[in-house]
């Protein structure tokens, strides 16, 4: 089980946060409701959207890396 306040728990949330708002801006209904706001708050949704899709495959590379870290190796 990760620790949210171990590094490697903190790096576990980031990249699901991120990962979900990437999925999230493909839905028509949510990407109106949810990512519609670039500022403030709610801004912080629509930029990690931004960062899941533009680098989607170091997201992915380092999805990949974390768990083969959490699996084997911790």
């Amino acid at each position: 089980m990760t620790n949210v306040y171990s590094f490697d728990g903190i790096v576990v949330f980031g990249l699901l946060y991120i990962c979900t708002c990437a999925y999230l801006k493909k839905v028509p209904r949510l990407n109106s409701w949810l990512l519609s706001e670039k500022k403030g708050v709610w801004g912080v949704f629509y930029k990690a959207a931004v960062i899941g899709t533009r680098l989607h495959h170091a997201v992915a590379i380092t999805c990949l890396s974390m768990a083969l870290y959490l699996v084997f190796l911790k």
